[in-house]
């Protein structure tokens, strides 16, 4: 049982980080490659769309480590898992915190009444987009290495 945990944990996970790693590194480049008025567009689209699945995935992917973590309390690779689980919390916090006011504004836009400043406002999301992507890279990382 705690075989299958393991597994459907990982890959809930590891699919996680792909969707957030495919958001940094292609479809905001395509975004970003589009007229203003598109990539504003595609960027609130995306915002709403990502914004309403997301919050769901965080939350249940750290729910599956902590679950796997109690489980496999007195197995090999435990460690691993509450450090996963650590690097999953942070992963929310940095989302709350940092990334999450900024969609919401951006989702609401269109180019009527986009602020002047929106490229660098979704320019300071992209920033801390990137480094929750590493977050969770690591996170992932620990968990397949806790299945060794």
């Amino acid at each position: 049982m705690l075989s299958t945990l393991e597994v459907i944990t990982t890959v809930v996970v590891g699919l996680m980080v792909g969707v957030e790693f495919s958001v940094a590194f292609v479809m905001n480049p395509i975004f970003n490659a589009l007229p203003e008025d598109s990539n504003q567009q595609a960027h609130s689209h995306g915002g709403r769309m990502l914004g309403a699945v997301m919050p769901v995935w965080y939350i249940g992917s750290l729910v599956l480590v902590a679950v796997w973590a109690i489980a496999g309390w007195h197995h090999q690779g435990t460690g691993l898992v509450v450090t996963a689980a650590g690097l999953l919390i942070l992963s929310v916090i940095m989302s709350i915190l940092l990334l999450v006011p900024i969609n919401n504004q951006g989702k609401t836009w269109t180019p009527e009444n986009r602020p002047a400043d929106w490229r660098q406002q979704m320019n300071r999301w992209n920033r801390y987009h990137y480094a929750r992507v590493a977050v969770i890279i690591a996170a992932f990382t620990l968990l397949v290495a806790a299945l060794v």
